[in-house]
């Protein structure tokens, strides 16, 4: 549509969809590319900066993953998506107990979502997985735990075993664990230790730089550093042989009790509810469906006493083949499986479920050309925005389906509600966007003085966001 050609090519939330959609096809590093432009347009985003810490740690980049989710909570601290993905980096990097104190604060902030008790059942299993149940461990502390990398805790480790007089470091070198229970404590960190160990006795190595100017010598002792920390923090937790006697305990346990504990449940929901997103991303939106249809099926048999958060997962998983389903361009089946995921959210009074579904009915209504409906769904939604910027996008996308049904005034009307709502939150891209809508409005409506003022006004605001292309349209 000529009006269409009016609308600024490159903006923040196109970028933002653009990855977004680009990720969930498995395409990482082309999403990883939108993100890093949509910052350079809105630098210190929260939303994009966790949106591209789950993108690295997709590529496997924990590093990057960790920093843009810190970065996200330097924002706003109790921002609890930032908390996830840091558990997430941190659960990736083999840090389960910092991550398990991470799933417990957003689970504090947030129990209402289930994301954060399977994150706990996961780092828990790690870590008995590891060396034994640490029962003793208090993980909920009032003050702020930072995560320090391991490069510099060793960094720091090596100065402060440096400084020390010799007395003091051979006398710390005299308490050694024996090579059982050392291997008993740190599980299969034992090999690299021993390894590490093996590498300190080669002279010529040890003399020997990184291309960085490190030396080989420190960085080996740092990781010998960590380890030995790591083995001690748990062996302060519980001794080997009450671990093993819990050990066989735990089996007798499982033995004599065939059924699957909630736990159990749990852990096999997160695992599943895992795959199906991940496959959804990779681009298999059809096993996605189907995976999350068995699912389905699972959890409204099981009990509430089973799976305390039942109705949420079931409308999650409507929604997860919603999304599968609009993937497969099966709109009137994706339309049935929102609107169900509506319906159980207002069953049992979900606001932010509500608030989810009336999005994506929205969106295939408006997908399939029924702008009506697409415009009664989202003005539903209203209500339930909770910041101007998400009203300036709700208010702009009705007014842009009343432009296509040519009720000019009506649509007028809402791009100047979405341009005061921009104008609240201070955001330029939203107030280029309403300031067009409104313009294209009135050209509709004959007013073409009126809309050659807008214009001019939108192209003074293209020339505040680095887009030439978004300059051009306004021009044409």
């Amino acid at each position: 549509m000529a009006d269409e050609e009016l609308l600024p090519v490159v903006s923040f939330g196109n970028l933002m969809s653009e990855g977004t959609a680009l990720s969930r096809r498995g395409q990482h590093d082309k999403a990883l590319g939108c993100f890093n432009d949509a910052l350079k347009l809105r630098a210190g985003d929260k939303h994009c900066l966790i949106t591209r810490s789950k993108c690295f740690l997709k590529l496997g980049d924990t590093e990057n993953s960790l920093k843009d989710a810190e970065a996200s909570l330097q924002i706003d601290n109790a921002f609890t998506e930032g908390l996830y993905r840091k558990a997430e980096a941190l659960y990736t990097m083999g840090d389960f107990e910092f991550a398990l104190v991470f799933y417990h604060r957003g689970r504090r902030l947030r129990p209402d979502l289930h994301k954060f008790q399977l994150g706990i059942n996961k780092a828990e299993e790690a870590i008995i997985n590891c060396i034994g149940d640490p029962s003793s461990l208090k993980l909920e502390s009032t003050k702020e735990l930072g995560f320090v990398s391991r490069q510099a805790e060793s960094k720091k480790d090596n100065q402060k075993q440096q400084n020390k007089p010799k007395d003091q470091k051979d006398q710390k070198q005299t308490k050694k664990l024996s090579p059982k229970t050392e291997q008993q404590l740190l599980g299969q960190l034992y090999a690299d230790k021993a390894y590490l160990e093996k590498l300190l006795k080669d002279e010529d190595l040890m003399q020997s730089s990184t291309r960085q100017g490190t030396k080989v010598v420190d960085l080996v002792l740092g990781g010998i550093s960590y380890l030995n920390r790591r083995r001690d923090f748990w062996q302060q937790q519980k001794p080997i042989y009450a671990r093993v006697h819990e050990r066989k305990v735990l089996r007798q346990g499982r033995m004599q009790d065939k059924k699957e504990k909630p736990s159990d449940i749990s852990r096999s929901i997160a695992k599943n509810m895992e795959d199906i997103e991940l496959l959804l991303a990779r681009g298999s939106a059809e096993e996605s469906c189907r995976k999350a249809e068995r699912m389905l099926k699972k959890i409204e048999a099981w009990s509430e006493n089973e799976v305390p958060n039942k109705n949420e997962l079931i409308g999650n998983l409507h929604n997860c083949i919603g999304n599968a389903q609009l993937a497969m361009g099966q709109m009137e089946a994706a339309l049935h499986s929102h609107k169900m995921d509506l319906d159980c959210a207002r069953q049992h009074a979900l606001t932010d479920a509500v608030s989810r579904a009336l999005d994506n009915i929205g969106h295939v209504y408006a997908r399939i050309g029924k702008f009506q409906q697409a415009i009664d769904t989202w003005e539903e939604k209203i209500p339930l925005a909770q910041s101007s910027l998400e009203k300036a996008w709700l208010f702009h996308e009705i007014g842009r389906c009343y432009l296509e049904l040519d009720k000019a005034e009506v649509a007028q009307d809402y791009g100047q509600m979405s341009l005061q709502a921009a104008d609240e939150e201070g955001d330029v891209e939203w107030q280029l966007h309403a300031t067009v809508l409104v313009a294209q409005a009135q050209v509709k409506l004959k007013d073409y003085r009126s809309a050659i003022m807008n214009f001019e006004k939108a192209l003074e605001k293209a020339k505040l966001l680095p887009s030439e292309a978004a300059q051009n349209g306004i021009i044409a």
